[in-house]
């Protein structure tokens, strides 16, 4: 689809954040984020932007671009490995049914965080010995689960001992999760310290806690009640240092020796990417190979044992894959800021604005503008269309209660804005239905320019079908 919008893309790093708390507006403006504006967004031009807003039936909406889907499945499926390789995509990020079957396609299998996620996954057509259950509320109906052949991890010592009453005595194969001691955030150069991102250490409740196998308490539930364990599952959070990360699979695969009958080991993912300039994003062959060494080492020092090698990938698999395309619906000025509005916010990225991430933003001209737009830029606060003082686009970075200001080419009512990297955590993680806000569409862009509806924009009237109302008389 042709549009008159064949011009040059403006672009600015902004962020997608969205916080609870208020902003700090009335602290004197720092120095502006700068960068020199890139040409286009990461896959969307101006003519292809324009006709994902006319399938969508309007803004906002999520693109995502199958190219990018495919070359980052390419990547993760070539990560370095010594005895066989599954990769698991770990569908929290991006759960819609079209990127899972695109995954299903390449032969890539599910890394599930719910009972609600393995059903859907199976509703997409993946097998159930194809998914893999680690979950923080073991489902009440684990066990049908795992009669259907799910592979359920227990991430918890209550978790295991459920799965062992619920199967006694006969030798039920079970995964094992645990809190291997140290983690690593992206926000947080701590590894044992709290942080949003890091989900190893002592300061993080995902997983059994290392010290519970190494003193026999696990090993004695396990032969209590008869379970085999088949998998060892460790994940630290999102840092995705190569240094720790090879550190943990190291000692993750000494948990291994703890029982001969474990034939995989799980690292997990986290893998960062970068979604601004001068942002690294992790090298998969650079932290694989090291960790495909150390199984061919485990194996010579354990008769010859050879363990598979599992990874649960997210955002490196569709974070770059995926934008929001939002109209800015309101301009305003007071005494110290430029404010522009979204016509998307925290109802549609929420994951930024709990860590003050930043993710680049393209401006494009409105519907009927001219396709010459200019090339001045001025220093703006971005922020969403929520009734809530912490639906920001722009903290500061690192610091999600900060404010502070972006510059970008001048923007107008009506222009188009494209935050580029939002295919994780976006569609699948946000605020969606506050303010009755409903929930935006997505569609997915082929490399021919092709665009498809993967799902239709939310009616009013869903929000809240599921109402019930109190009988006659109550009130």
């Amino acid at each position: 689809m042709k549009t008159p919008h064949a011009s040059l893309a403006l672009l600015t790093l902004l962020s997608t954040g969205a916080h609870a708390f208020a902003p700090n507006l009335h602290r004197a403006p720092s120095t502006a984020l700068r960068a020199t504006p890139p040409s286009q967004s990461n896959f969307l031009t101006p003519e292809l932007a324009a006709s994902c807003i006319a399938t969508a039936s309007g803004t906002p909406l999520y693109a995502y671009s199958l190219p990018a889907l495919a070359e980052a499945a390419s990547a993760c499926l070539a990560f370095p490995n010594a005895y066989g390789l599954t990769v698991r995509y770990a569908m929290k990020a991006c759960p819609n049914g079209s990127v899972l079957k695109y995954f299903l396609s390449r032969g890539i299998h599910i890394d599930a965080s719910s009972g609600f996620e393995v059903r859907r996954a199976m509703e997409a057509g993946f097998q159930p010995e194809m998914i893999s259950l680690s979950s923080q509320e073991l489902p009440g109906d684990f066990a049908d689960l795992v009669k259907m052949g799910i592979k359920v991890n227990a991430c918890s010592v209550s978790q295991l001992e459920r799965i062992g009453k619920a199967f006694p005595n006969t030798n039920q194969k079970v995964g094992i999760r645990i809190n291997p001691g140290v983690g690593s955030g992206g926000f947080s150069s701590s590894t044992t310290g709290f942080s949003k991102t890091n989900v190893g250490g002592p300061s993080s409740s995902f997983g059994i806690w290392h010290e519970l196998l190494t003193d026999g308490t696990v090993p004695s539930i396990v032969e209590t009640y008869g379970l085999e364990v088949e998998r060892i599952h460790t994940h630290i959070g999102s840092g995705s240092d190569p240094a720790i990360w090879q550190s943990v699979a190291t000692r993750s695969l000494s948990f291994c020796k703890i029982w001969d009958t474990v034939t995989a080991l799980n690292l997990g993912g986290g893998y960062k990417v970068g979604r601004n300039p001068g942002e690294k994003t992790t090298d998969l062959i650079e932290i694989g190979a090291p960790v495909a060494d150390a199984f061919r080492e485990f194996a010579k020092e354990n008769n010859g044992r050879e363990l598979k090698l599992e990874i649960e990938p997210g955002t490196y698999l569709v974070a770059n894959a995926g934008a929001l395309v939002a109209t800015i619906q309101d301009k305003v000025s007071t005494s110290d800021h430029i404010f522009l509005k979204m016509d998307a916010g925290m109802t549609d990225v929420l994951r930024p604005s709990l860590y003050g991430a930043i993710h680049p933003i393209t401006i494009l001209p409105g519907s009927g503008k001219s396709s010459d737009i200019g090339t001045d830029t001025e220093s703006v606060v971005v922020v969403g269309h929520c009734c809530e003082s912490g639906d920001l686009m722009t903290p500061k970075p690192g610091e999600p209660e900060a404010l502070e200001e972006r510059t970008l080419r001048k923007a107008e009512i009506g222009d188009i804005a494209v935050m580029d990297g939002s295919g994780a955590y976006c569609s699948g993680m946000s605020t969606k239905n506050y303010n009755s806000f409903p929930e935006a569409p997505e569609v997915l862009v082929t490399a021919e320019g092709e665009v498809h509806l993967i799902r239709k924009r939310q009616r009013l009237e869903q929000i809240y079908e599921n109402e019930c109302d109190v009988p006659q008389g109550v009130f």
